[in-house]
């Protein structure tokens, strides 16, 4: 798809990849498609498959090229799928880009790398490279906390005047000081995606387009009226939601990401709640928590309080 034909905006879920528990924990397809066309009833604007929520790092190439094609196809173009395409390797990112574009991704999204800790020059050139090898949108992904660099203002502005088809960042260095600093720069030119569903409402009142969602997993109807509220300025309303929302959003990061959300969807018999080494299954203590917050953010009427 081309950038200027891409509209991004709303409530994107960074999709979680269900496995089964028998010998090697297998991909389970059928609970993969169930998530998909149940984000998909409800309203969501798009699908992130192959992000840090779908544990990407665990992923072979060979699963995580099947999640990309699976989704896409589930999906059937009734929402945008972002596909992840992110590395430290910028060799083996290009070859996940190229692949999502084959598997008729409408875009990409690509992590900062991670470990082996990049100078600016290296962290232009690796995005610049990566862009500049397919012909979809590209939305970066910024999140200091997991990758140890900060993908700054500056080096964003020189990325994006060498590859237009950037066309979005997914912003969760949890400071709405930057979000209002690249809305200040941007404007139009670059979608501003929250990365941190606790800062949806603040980063959208300064300028962001939407969220890129843990919690929308579990509850996609809610997450996508509250980001709604909030991009049609009817603050009042969407503080109410987002204010709702917040339990569940503060009890899906007890533990590590995507054990809790896993969690809750495992109450809900969508899927197994396992996850792969080196990430366990959540303590007794964070189930009941997550749980708990989850089903008081179902009660009804609970978003209009």
């Amino acid at each position: 798809m081309s950038p200027t034909q891409l509209r991004i905006e709303g409530t994107y879920t960074a999709l979680v990849t269900p496995f089964r528990d028998a010998p090697n924990q297998p991909l389970d397809w059928e609970a993969l498609d169930a998530l998909v066309d149940a984000q998909v009833a409800a309203g969501i604007s798009g699908l992130v498959p192959c992000g840090t929520t779908g544990e990407s790092p665990t992923l072979s190439h060979e699963e995580h090229a099947q999640v990309i094609e699976r989704t896409v196809q589930r999906a059937d173009k009734r929402t945008q799928v972002i596909a992840g395409a992110g590395s430290n390797s910028t060799r083996e990112a290009i070859g996940l880009a190229q692949h999502a574009e084959r598997a008729g991704a409408d875009a990409i999204m690509v992590v900062v790398p991670y470990y082996n800790k990049p100078t600016a020059a290296g962290l232009f050139r690796h995005f610049v490279e990566v862009a500049g090898s397919v012909r979809m949108p590209v939305i970066l992904y910024n999140i200091p906390a997991r990758t140890g660099i900060d993908l700054l203002p500056g080096t964003l502005e020189r990325i994006c005047a060498e590859a237009p088809n950037v066309v979005g960042v997914k912003e969760a260095t949890g400071n709405v000081l930057r979000a209002q600093k690249l809305a200040q720069i941007f404007g139009d030119r670059l979608a501003i995606l929250s990365g941190d569903d606790a800062l949806t409402l603040p980063m959208i009142a300064v300028g962001a387009k939407g969220v890129i969602s843990v919690t929308s997993n579990v509850l996609p109807a809610q997450v996508t009226r509250a980001t709604r509220l909030a991009l049609e300025g009817k603050l009042d309303e969407a503080r109410r939601a987002h204010l709702a929302l917040m339990p569940v959003h503060e009890a899906m990061f007890i533990e590590a990401n995507p054990g809790p959300v896993k969690a809750a969807l495992a109450a809900k018999g969508a899927m197994r709640a396992t996850v792969r080494l080196p990430l366990v299954p959540v303590e007794d203590s964070t189930r009941a928590a997550v749980v708990a917050a989850v089903t008081a953010a179902e009660a009804p009427g609970r978003a209009s309080r």
